[in-house]
């Protein structure tokens, strides 16, 4: 069975000088404010569309890379991922690295490699950010 999920955005002003709020509708988790200069400044208390973006990011790789390890027989103990979005103003997101540490009793850093980069190919946030590259440095606790 097919999932959507909703967010929405409301935003008062010009580009530089406004600011927003995102909502989260599907969870109901919150209410986070977001500007031009939170996304290409200082964060300051307020998200912006990258930060979104690595969130989605590291718990989708996280949830693939746990499963692949799991179907293979080694399931994780503990899987800390995070996720760098960057971005240049004028250019755009021109880059995701993604470092992963596990605690995976029964697997050699080889095979963990392995199932990480297998995780940052076919996870569904790495597909739908395909157009950008995506790097990846993963190790064993």
């Amino acid at each position: 069975m097919a999932t959507t999920r909703t967010a929405h955005t409301v935003w008062d002003g010009n580009l530089l000088e406004g600011s927003g709020t995102v909502a989260f509708d599907s969870s109901g988790i919150g209410d986070y404010p977001v500007s031009w200069a939170a996304r290409a400044e200082q964060p300051d208390g307020k998200t912006s569309p990258e930060e979104l973006i690595a969130a989605a990011h590291s718990s989708c790789f996280s949830m693939a890379l746990s499963n692949g390890l799991t179907k293979a027989g080694t399931p994780p103990t503990q899987l800390n991922t995070q996720a760098e979005v960057t971005f240049q103003p004028g250019t755009g997101i021109t880059g995701i690295h993604i470092t992963v540490r596990g605690q995976v009793p029964g697997v050699d850093e080889a095979a963990f490699t392995s199932a990480a980069e297998d995780a940052k190919a076919n996870c569904p946030v790495s597909q739908a950010l395909s157009g950008t590259t995506i790097t990846l440095s993963a190790s064993l606790a």
